[in-house]
C-alpha cells in the first residue's frame, strides 16, 4: 500500500480564535491507580513550571474512583506535606462535577457538568500532558481515549505505554532485540488461584537456582509500590499477598548484585538522546530504593553517575536501544544494574517517570543542560507537533 493511501488524522483547520490564543495544556493527573498521590505532586510540580506567557492550563484530576475533576489551578496545595500525598478529591472544585473530553477527533472541546445543571463549555484542549502513573493512565489506556478524540499527547503511543506498564512483556521485548535482563519468573492469576502449591514449588526452584533473596513484584505497577525483598521462603507468601494486592500478576527476580545505575531519554528534532546517567546509592534506612525512600524520605542519588567514559556510553547506548526497542516517543527513564562482573542488566524502562524537581529523570536532564523548565517545554512542543493516529 502507497503512503498516500495509509489512513490519516483529520485536519483541523484552525478559527481566527485558534490562532490567536495561546495552545491550552490540560494537565491530567491522580487516577485510579495506588500511584495516585506522588501523581498529584507530580501534576503539581509540571503546572507549576509549564511558561503561563506561551500555554493555557487545564487542571483536570482524576479521583480514585475514576470521575474526571475539575481543580484549581494551584500547584502549591499539591505537594507532600507532613509525610502525608495529596489527593485529587481534596483538590476537586466539586465533590460531584465531572469534565468530559470529546472522542469527537473533529472537537476537542471540554465540557463541564454537575447534577441539575446545564452543561458548560470550558473550551478547546490543544495538548494534554498525563502525569497519570500506573495502570488506568500510564499504561496506553488513558491514551487509546486520547488517539480516539485527536487530542495530540507528551509521552509513549498506546502500545509502548502497555508494553512499558507490563514488566513481562517489557522483557519479552528486551530480550528479543538483544538486550540483557535479569533472571524473573511471572505468575498469572490463574496460575495462582488453581495452584498455590505448584506457583510455590516453582519459586522454590527459582530461588535454588539463583539464590535468595527474591524479589516479588507487581507486573504492573510503579514507584515501587508492592515490591518485598523476601529472604526466604516464610515470608513469600505475604509477598506474593502484597504484591497482588496492586496486580493480580506478580513477578519474581532474583538480587542482581551491582550497583543501581538509571539513565534519562529524551527524543529530539534528529532522534532520541541519552542524559547523563545517575546512581541510587545503597538506601541505609530502607531494604531497597522502595517509594518511602523515593518520595518521603527524598533519597538522594547520585548525577552524574561515578562511571568510566566507556560505561557512561555503553549505558546511554543501552538506553536509547530500549526507548527504541519499545517504540517510545517524548522520554523515558531507563533504571539498570551495573553488576559486579562490569556489565549492564537492564531493569525496567518508566515512560512516564516521576517527574517532580527533585525526581532522577530531571535531575539527569538538568546535569545535561535542560532544565526544569525547558524539559516540560520541550515535551509539550514535541506533542504539540506529533499527530494523533498511525506515525
Amino acid at each position: 500500500m502507497s503512503s498516500e493511501n495509509l489512513p490519516q488524522s483529520p485536519e483541523r483547520a484552525e478559527s481566527p480564535e485558534q490562532q490567536r490564543r495561546k495552545p491550552r495544556v490540560a494537565v491530567v493527573f491522580g487516577g485510579r491507580s495506588s500511584e495516585h498521590g506522588i501523581s498529584v505532586v507530580t501534576a503539581g510540580a509540571v503546572m507549576k513550571a509549564i511558561d503561563r506567557t506561551k500555554y493555557d492550563v487545564l487542571p483536570i484530576g482524576i479521583t480514585t474512583d475514576g470521575r474526571w475533576a475539575l481543580t484549581a489551578d494551584e500547584p502549591e496545595r499539591m505537594a507532600i506535606i507532613d509525610r502525608k500525598v495529596p489527593d485529587v478529591d481534596r483538590l476537586a472544585e466539586s465533590a460531584e462535577g465531572s469534565v468530559v473530553l470529546s472522542v469527537d477527533p473533529g472537537s476537542r472541546e471540554v465540557v463541564y457538568s454537575e447534577p441539575g445543571s446545564v452543561p458548560k463549555a470550558l473550551g478547546e484542549v490543544d495538548v494534554v500532558f498525563p502525569v497519570l502513573h500506573g495502570p488506568y493512565g500510564e499504561d496506553g489506556t488513558l491514551q487509546g481515549l486520547l488517539e480516539l478524540s485527536g487530542v495530540p499527547y507528551v509521552g509513549a503511543g498506546v502500545l509502548a505505554s502497555a508494553v512499558g506498564q507490563d514488566k513481562e512483556y517489557m522483557k519479552r521485548v528486551f530480550l528479543s532485540f538483544g538486550l540483557p535482563v535479569g533472571p524473573y519468573e511471572v505468575v498469572r492469576p490463574r496460575e495462582w488461584d488453581r495452584d498455590p502449591a505448584a506457583v510455590r514449588k516453582r519459586i522454590v526452584d527459582f530461588a535454588s537456582e539463583h539464590g535468595w533473596p527474591l524479589f516479588v513484584k507487581p507486573a504492573r505497577g510503579g514507584s515501587s509500590m508492592g515490591i518485598t525483598k523476601v529472604d526466604g521462603l516464610e515470608g513469600l507468601d505475604a509477598a506474593i499477598e502484597e504484591a497482588r494486592r496492586h496486580d493480580p500478576k506478580f513477578l519474581v527476580e532474583s538480587l542482581l548484585r551491582g550497583r543501581e545505575i538509571e539513565c534519562g531519554v529524551l527524543e529530539f528534532e534528529d532522534g532520541p538522546r541519552a542524559s547523563v546517567p545517575a546512581e541510587i546509592p545503597p538506601v541505609t534506612a530502607h531494604e531497597f530504593y522502595d517509594f518511602e525512600a523515593k518520595y518521603i524520605d527524598s533519597a538522594t542519588g547520585l548525577v552524574p553517575a561515578p562511571l568510566t567514559e566507556e560505561q557512561t556510553a555503553e549505558v546511554q547506548r543501552l538506553a536509547v536501544a530500549a526507548f527504541d526497542a519499545t517504540s517510545c516517543e517524548g522520554l523515558v527513564r531507563a533504571d539498570f544494574f551495573l553488576t559486579e562482573d562490569g556489565t549492564f542488566v537492564i531493569n525496567e524502562i518508566n515512560t512516564l517517570p516521576g517527574f517532580t524537581p527533585i525526581s532522577m529523570y530531571p535531575r539527569m536532564w538538568q546535569e545535561s543542560g535542560v532544565s526544569y523548565q525547558e524539559l516540560v517545554d520541550r515535551l509539550i512542543q514535541a506533542a504539540l507537533t506529533r499527530s494523533t493516529g498511525l506515525r
